[in-house]
């Protein structure tokens, strides 16, 4: 999709982190946004900053994790813009701990809105870029999806399913309706609040508190300086932008972690279990 200029766009989780430097980016292309969020007043305040740009902005308080709540998103590209061209599933939060102590309402709200979100968007979403003849699909998976790290259950399992939906989602559009692109965003460390995720923790799955920020100890504690110390995601924006106009399929971040990820492929071709060595530490 080389012309930007003037299509219509949805970014999910765009009050904050990647999201926001999506949408800011995507508007300085031209792209006309619906952005979603389930904080309302971060996601008004990134839609007046982008407004007062003069960027075309409308936004939508939603949870990814309810259906009905992204075919209000969809809906909303339909009723004010008349189309949609582009669609990054990119909410997403962080929960873990050892697998088998994770409480499984932690587990549901984790799949809820790292899997089902993406889910869900491509449901309501693909059908919509089709119509409006063509277009591209960025989700936003993570390195964790191409990993499989300790006290990260929930988040990995997440992950990991986003990056085999998209390669599906990719073969059977290049089948049926070439003219939708693919894209799977596999980010590493990040300057994002996804260590602070659980703020947003929705009562049905207990409210705020734990999760893997706050005080959840030394683990908490080294994912705070990891992801303090990561990528500006307005550097994630801009290949995210280059990865739509060239039809790139994939993004990894920092290509300096792929051997994690040849560590893992090559143990499991040997049957083997890989060495843990958390990436972007000293140990790697």
């Amino acid at each position: 999709m080389e012309d930007l200029d003037g299509k219509v766009g949805v970014v999910t989780g765009a009050a904050s982190g990647i999201g926001r430097s999506l949408a800011t980016a995507f508007a300085a292309e031209g792209v006309r946004l619906v952005l979603a969020d389930i904080e309302a007043e971060p996601l008004e305040e990134v839609a007046s900053e982008l407004r007062s740009g003069g960027a075309d902005v409308f936004a939508v308080t939603a949870d990814v994790s309810v259906a009905s709540d992204v075919e209000r998103i969809g809906t909303a590209a339909d009723d004010v813009y008349g189309a949609l061209h582009l669609a990054c599933n990119n909410a997403g939060v962080g929960g873990g701990g050892l697998s088998w102590q994770v409480d499984l309402e932690t587990w549901r709200w984790v799949l809820g809105v790292n899997l089902f979100g993406v889910i869900h968007g491509i449901h309501s979403f693909v059908p919509r870029i089709i119509a409006s003849g063509g277009g591209h699909v960025v989700n936003t998976a993570s390195m964790a999806g191409l990993t499989s790290n300790p006290g990260m259950g929930p988040y990995n399992a997440s992950k990991h399913a986003v990056v085999t939906i998209s390669e599906s989602l990719a073969l059977e559009l290049a089948m049926t309706n070439p003219e939708v692109g693919v894209t799977v965003l596999c980010p590493g460390w990040v300057r994002t609040q996804i260590n602070r995720s659980d703020r947003n923790r929705p009562d049905r799955a207990g409210g705020p508190g734990g999760g893997l920020g706050g005080d959840a100890g030394s683990l908490s504690r080294m994912l705070d300086r990891l992801i303090e110390s990561g990528l500006d995601p307005d550097v994630v924006a801009a290949l995210v932008v280059d990865a739509v106009r060239n039809r790139r399929f994939a993004i990894l971040t920092h290509p300096d972690w792929s051997e994690s990820v040849r560590r893992r492929t090559d143990a499991l071709l040997e049957g083997e279990l890989a060495e843990f060595r958390l990436p972007g530490t000293l140990t790697d």
